[in-house]
């Protein structure tokens, strides 16, 4: 058996995976403010503790580590979403954990579990896969390989710039992608559109947009934000089509979660028509976990 973790820019996701690619036990937490404040330290506290537990169970052959940005050799050499940049985490775990651990691009790891076991795994030809949540990843697969997964290509798609002079990122860029079409976007502009806090969490905002009607006091707030929303989106999807011309588009992450919400939306609103098969991800967010063990 081997241990999957999955990082991402607001949680940390490890589970023990068996040869099948079935989590037989994960735990997930939330980095808090504070945390986030020394994100390293943080990190390498939660992994190693969780690893040592999970160690006293299961006899664990390996672990695999997916996370937002660029990597090469073991480092974390831009952290995206984690805000991280030369961070040799495979070095500083390994003091600690003594295993062999291997790292790579969460999106490329996600992607691997959905050629696999998911919505991906009968096509073979040209598909893209995008994992929508606290930023945008990506990954490009030709004929079952997933371009770039040994780091020959870091296909950072949620930094292509959709609106020129726009909304600063933390790549140094302006207008990028993610920028206006990740799930964090999204919440973030309801909670604005309505006077949320920040405390309000992704699933009551599911909730509202799930039965906001024309009667609804907030009605013409939510459809603006999500008719915003979904022109970011699908601007930045139609500019992969029609890059990319692939036959099947993956999508994961949070975003799995509003399908019921968007993707009829999304699909309408792409200008760019072909045959393109658009289709959330089945193994949903533990796709991250799966992939990294792949």
């Amino acid at each position: 058996m081997k241990i999957g973790i999955d990082l991402g820019g607001s949680h940390i996701a490890i589970g023990v995976v068996d040869k099948e690619g079935r989590i037989l036990e994960k735990i997930e937490k939330r980095l808090t403010k504070v945390e986030k404040q020394n994100i390293k330290k943080s990190i390498e506290k939660y992994i190693i503790e969780q690893v040592n537990i999970f160690q006293q169970k299961y006899k664990i052959e390996e672990i695999g580590i997916g996370t937002p940005g660029i990597v090469k050799d073991g480092v974390i050499l831009t952290g995206g979403n984690l805000c991280i940049e030369n961070y040799n985490i495979v070095e500083r775990l390994q003091k600690n954990i003594k295993l062999p651990i291997k790292l790579r691009n969460d999106a490329k790891c996600a992607a691997l579990a959905e050629k696999k076991y998911g919505c991906l795994k009968e096509h073979e030809n040209r598909s893209l896969f995008l994992t929508l949540g606290t930023g945008i990843g990506g990954a490009i697969l030709f004929n079952d390989n997933v371009l770039g997964v040994n780091n020959e290509c870091s296909c950072e798609l949620g930094h292509m710039v959709i609106h020129n002079h726009g909304i600063p990122c933390h790549c140094g860029r302006e207008g990028c992608f993610e920028r206006y079409a990740s799930m964090k976007a999204l919440k973030n502009n309801l909670r604005k559109a309505l006077s949320l806090d920040e405390t309000t969490r992704g699933q009551e905002l599911l909730e509202m947009i799930r039965e906001n009607r024309p009667e609804k006091e907030n009605y013409e707030v939510i459809e603006n934000t999500l008719t915003e929303y979904i022109e970011n989106l699908s601007l930045g999807i139609d500019n992969l089509i029609r890059i990319l011309d692939p036959e099947r588009i993956g999508i994961g992450g949070s975003f799995v979660y509003f399908e019921d919400v968007l993707l009829e939306r999304l699909e309408k609103a792409l200008t760019f028509k072909t045959k393109v098969i658009i289709q959330t991800a089945i193994l949903g967010n533990e796709a991250g976990i799966i992939g990294a063990v792949l």
